[in-house]
């Protein structure tokens, strides 16, 4: 068993240390946090004298505070590039994620930049759902001294395209801020919008005569914490060492048990992190692509400045197995094939279809002879697929656990497999590699606390994070109580992990446990039903100081279990709905309610 990791291995400073710094630090404005930022860095290099730097004569007006909304690190990366681009130009800025921002100081901030994701049904990241809300109720301030800018991120293939960078658009023009630049709305492959969007907007700053920082200030903010050295654009080839299914063989899902070996690569991750998996397509699948062009696998092509066969870009480099109403309409056009045509003339309709309709299904059903080059053209770039771990380093050593449902239907009698999730469990055989990043969650931890009580709330493969959650609990020897409410189709078929829980509970590591199965009798029963069946008691253990984490889908099981919640609060809190929303917020605000939504 590998020694255990403290939080002062993971963070520079400890708890203590850093609740006295955000409570000396509350209401510093933007000017006086970069200030401090560089004042403490030079305490810190010894190559930099420590006496105290003045204040720069950098105004408010020239602070560009930066907001980062992220969901799965996209958007953390486009903020992390547009801060390196500020500072080569000499701007002051102050880069902070929307979990720790300190809403209430809007109202002095000059310049504000959000950059956001869009997760569920046009929802905003888990880390922005307060400032969100801030923004839409009636204590949003007036802005009109305020420019600002927004980089929306999202997918094409759903309905709500972007939707919390619109609705943040939105609010911040309803408050009366002044637009710097129009509002970018970013597909998957949104590297080359951010990059035009930054030359836009970076352009615009330089022509309001944005004044530079001092040095202190702009090497304090090019400061970063050391990462992992293996990232998405640098990802690790490990091993995968264990593929195991584990619902039963009546079970309606197939869920797999993977284990993927880091070997001495000195990967390091925390529970609530995120493994994700570069994957390669079936090469059956992109076989019967090529077939359905009347295509040469051979034919060379350029896909992302790379010149390649069409058989290994179908493979490696484009996606597949999830189509988008963006491709549809490309694949109208350049097919010119009639009843597609007028398919896309109503979006809702192309939207539809794209879900229902794999892309070979596609071109089985509108076929056309198209190029090999043109045909890769209308596909969207192979995107790698993020996986909650459900396994703590402190028990796995150098193994990353992974819950993967594998995804299986059939389109006209044809089976079809999911991207990665076929890939993990069909494609590769144990030993074989795979290319794997963390993704960090800092926005799903563990309480600090090793005292302080845990509900944890998920249905199907949600349990993952969770029983990372105890294995880390158990090695610690926390003393908190745990409760897991966990929902499911079949108490036989489909209770993951089911001797593992039960050890837990044998052992009193896992306190109580509450199981909804929504196919075992006539009335289903989900986890949001056990939730209000318990609902004095989880009150109770509100009032206790317990952190509640919800993991599962970000449809129906995540809104009807916030619903839940408010309902408890509302009728054991003695609360009416507004107020008992404001005291969720405050929970999320605290990092007491934590989701993992997908």
């Amino acid at each position: 068993m590998a020694a255990q990791i403290l939080p002062e291995q993971v963070f520079p400073v400890s708890a203590e240390q850093l609740a006295a710094l955000q409570t000396v630090t509350a209401d510093f404005t933007s000017q006086q946090l970069a200030w401090l930022s560089g004042y403490l860095w030079g305490r810190g290099n010894t190559s930099v004298q420590t006496a105290i730097l003045p204040a720069s004569n950098t105004t408010d007006s020239d602070i560009i505070t930066i907001i980062s909304a992220s969901q799965t690190g996209n958007a953390r990366r486009v903020c992390e590039e547009l801060k390196t681009r500020f500072l080569s130009e000499k701007f002051v800025v102050n880069l902070v994620n929307a979990g720790e921002y300190k809403y209430k100081q809007l109202a002095r901030e000059k310049i504000v930049i959000i950059v956001t994701s869009t997760q569920g049904d046009g929802e905003p990241p888990e880390e922005a759902v307060a400032f969100y809300k801030y923004l839409h109720s009636s204590k949003r301030p007036d802005l009109s001294g305020t420019a600002y800018a927004v980089f929306s991120l999202g997918d094409s293939s759903y309905e709500k395209f972007c939707q919390a960078g619109i609705d943040f658009d939105t609010q911040l023009r309803k408050a009366g801020a002044t637009e710097l630049v129009p509002r970018a709305d970013a597909d998957v492959d949104y590297q080359p919008a951010a990059a035009a969007w930054t030359d836009a907007l970076t352009q615009v700053l330089k022509e309001r005569g944005i004044a530079a920082g001092d040095p202190s200030q702009t090497t304090a903010q090019a400061v970063s914490v050391t990462e992992n050295r293996y990232s998405k654009d640098a990802p690790l080839t490990a091993s995968l060492s264990v593929n195991q299914k584990i619902t039963g063989r009546n079970s309606l899902k197939d869920v797999r048990h993977i284990e993927i070996s880091a070997g001495d690569s000195g990967l390091h991750y925390q529970p609530g992190d995120s493994l994700g998996v570069w994957f390669e397509n079936d090469p059956a699948l992109a076989d019967e692509i090529i077939s359905l062009l009347h295509a040469d696998a051979a034919t060379e092509i350029t896909v992302s400045g790379n010149t390649c066969t069409l058989r290994e870009a179908l493979i490696r480099h484009l996606e597949l197995t999830q189509n988008n109403g963006v491709t549809v309409s490309k694949y109208a056009q350049l097919s010119q094939h009639d009843a597609l045509s007028a398919l896309i003339s109503d979006k809702q309709a192309a939207l539809y279809y794209a879900q229902k309709t794999p892309v070979a299904e596609m071109l089985r059903q509108a076929p056309s002879r198209p190029s090999a080059q043109a045909f890769a053209g209308i596909l969207r770039p192979l995107t790698p697929r993020l996986y909650s771990i459900s396994s703590s380093q402190a028990e796995a050593d150098d193994e990353i656990h992974l819950t993967v449902g594998v995804v299986r239907y059939d389109t006209d009698g044809r089976a079809r497999t999911g991207g990665a999730s076929g890939f993990l469990a069909d494609h590769i055989q144990e030993g074989g590699g795979v290319r794997v990043f963390i993704e960090p969650n800092d926005n799903f931890r563990l309480p600090a606390d090793p005292d302080v009580p845990v509900i944890m709330i998920g249905a199907g493969t949600g349990i993952a994070p969770f029983r990372a959650f105890m294995q880390q609990r158990e090695n610690d020897g926390a003393s908190g109580k745990n409760w897991l409410f966990y929902g499911n189709q079949h108490f036989t078929e489909d209770f993951l992990y089911q001797t593992e829980w039960q050890r837990y509970v044998r052992d009193g590591v896992l306190t109580q446990i509450s199981l909804a199965w929504s196919r075992d009798k006539p009335a289903k029963t989900y986890v949001q039903d056990k939730l209000r069946e318990q609902g004095a008691d989880v009150w109770r253990w509100i009032e206790d100081g317990a952190h509640i984490y919800v993991c599962g889908n970000a449809g129906l099981m995540a809104r009807d279990t916030e619903d839940a919640l408010l309902e408890i609060i509302s009728r054991y809190g003695n609360r009416d709905h507004e107020s008992a929303d404001e005291f969720l917020s405050e929970l999320r605000t605290a990092r007491r309610y934590q989701r993992d939504v997908y």
